[in-house]
């Protein structure tokens, strides 16, 4: 069962180190038909729902990637520490933003059955709001 959650693991490294708009559908394989994602803003439940999620997110950014920095790995789970750097038009005036987050994996068939991502939203987006940025700021300095 640990030799399946390495080679699972290494397969989403790679994935995830190499993922752009245009090879979402390399991730078939890496997913479970069955797949449930979460992250703090949404669920996706299936593979053509998930593979739809990413096809809608990468087309509105104009670049996003990942750096892993982690993996810890057990039976049929994994954690997978990271930071994702990406450009949207909309937020920080299309500079590009560095989000550091975490992916919780389970597996099933030597599949990703369960994907959850943790990451602060504030620091994804809402602090590259102009207006609204600055008060999220004030507020976790504040904490």
């Amino acid at each position: 069962m640990a030799e399946q959650s390495e080679l699972v693991t290494g397969k989403f490294v790679e994935a995830y180190t190499q993922l752009s708009k245009h090879n979402l559908t390399d991730l078939k394989d890496l997913y479970h038909p069955d797949v449930v994602f979460e992250d703090p803003a949404h669920q996706v439940i299936g593979w053509k729902s998930l593979h739809d999620y990413f096809t809608r997110l990468f087309g509105e950014v104009n670049d996003c990637g990942f750096e892993i920095h982690d993996t810890l790995f057990d039976q049929d789970k994994a954690y997978i520490q990271w930071t994702m750097t990406f450009n949207h038009p909309r937020i920080a005036g299309g500079k590009p933003r560095r989000v550091k987050g975490c992916s919780r994996l389970e597996f099933q068939d030597g599949q990703v059955i369960k994907h959850r991502d943790y990451f602060d939203m504030g620091e994804m987006i809402y602090e590259g709001i102009p207006l609204l940025g600055s008060i999220v700021r004030r507020i976790k300095a504040s904490l």
